[in-house]
């Protein structure tokens, strides 16, 4: 009796129109813009402007790419460059093939690259899109669902995920769906970072150090239950060790900002070039006046005003004494 629940597609291509797209291509592009809505909508509802998150994505998301891709390759290199290989296969992502420790280093520089552009600190805009990482890497696992790849030991459980080819030398057979346990991870990651940051009003980088160390958490567990080919480090895979290194850090840094930066920063963006309104109103040069520097001011302008017309006084005063004076010699 076969007690797969989830069957693997019958192709790995996803027809949109007259357009083959690879489902695995496709899934990381459905992931990005969920990333990016999301974020823009947490982004505004910090005081930021609309946009800024989509801007800043713009670099972020190709070195995140570049990223994920080298990180696979350099930690797979036997797939590529070992004998009977064709090293040009490391440029065709779309067969799948992205490292998120890669995606992430990379893409941060990216970040950190549109943020000092755009002159916003990059942690506010990292805590923002937080949540929208995870939702995207949810979305992305899927696309590993299409390629049949980086499922977990052979199990007959309900959910079993069964595969069809086994370019890998495996028989094809029902395996622990490992894709959608990272998945259904990921989307309670990014709840419980919404929540969290909703409850404790997370800033300066701490949601996205929640979101990081949460990940990690449920990747080493994850990672342990794969069987695709892995380096090994102590007995241990060597995504495990990394996600074991990045769960520490991502704790130091949310223990560390928790005490030197409580609370949460105000986002406060330059204004834009690119609106005539913000130009017109930056582009006398004079900087905004709060309200008690608006009253200093009104304050200084009559004292001068009464200064001056104090001096009109003396003088009128002065001119009198000098004609009864003159006055009093012609008599």
């Amino acid at each position: 009796m076969d007690l797969a629940f989830i069957p693997s597609p019958s192709r790995g291509v996803v027809e949109l129109g007259p357009i083959p797209l690879r489902g695995y291509a496709f899934c990381i592009i459905i992931g990005v813009f969920v990333a990016v809505w999301l974020g823009n909508k947490r982004w505004i509802d910090r005081g930021g402007r609309s946009g800024t998150v989509a801007d800043i994505a713009v670099w972020a998301v190709p070195f995140g790419l570049v990223g994920g891709r080298l990180y696979h390759v350099i930690t797979d290199y036997q797939l590529y460059f070992s004998d009977g290989r064709d090293w040009v296969d490391a440029f065709k992502i779309w067969e799948g093939g992205l490292g998120i420790w890669g995606a992430i280093a990379l893409g941060a520089v990216g970040a950190w690259i549109g943020c000092r552009r755009r002159g916003i600190p990059l942690p506010a805009w990292a805590d923002a899109l937080a949540p929208g990482i995870a939702l995207a890497q949810a979305i992305g696992r899927w696309g590993n669902w299409f390629n049949q790849e980086l499922y977990g030991k052979a199990t007959d459980v309900p959910w079993a995920l069964k595969i069809t080819s086994a370019e890998d030398g495996r028989v094809p057979g029902t395996y622990h769906p490992t894709f959608l346990y990272e998945s259904l991870w990921c989307i309670g990651v990014a709840v419980l970072v919404i929540w969290a940051d909703r409850r404790f009003k997370l800033g300066h980088g701490r949601a996205f150090a929640l979101y990081v160390a949460a990940y990690c958490a449920g990747r080493g567990w994850i990672e342990y239950m794969r069987v695709d080919d892995a380096h090994h480090v102590l007995g241990l895979r060597l995504n495990v060790w990394t996600a074991i290194v990045v769960f520490l850090l991502a704790v130091a840094y949310f223990v560390v900002s928790a005490k030197k930066h409580p609370g949460r920063e105000e986002i406060v963006e330059p204004a834009d070039p690119a609106d005539p309104a913000e130009a017109e109103a930056g582009g006398a040069g004079s900087p905004k006046l709060t309200k008690s520097e608006d009253k200093t001011s009104e304050a200084g302008a009559s004292t001068a005003d009464a200064t001056k017309a104090d001096a009109s006084k003396v003088d009128a005063k002065a001119v009198a004494s000098d004609k009864e004076a003159g006055s009093a010699k012609k008599s």
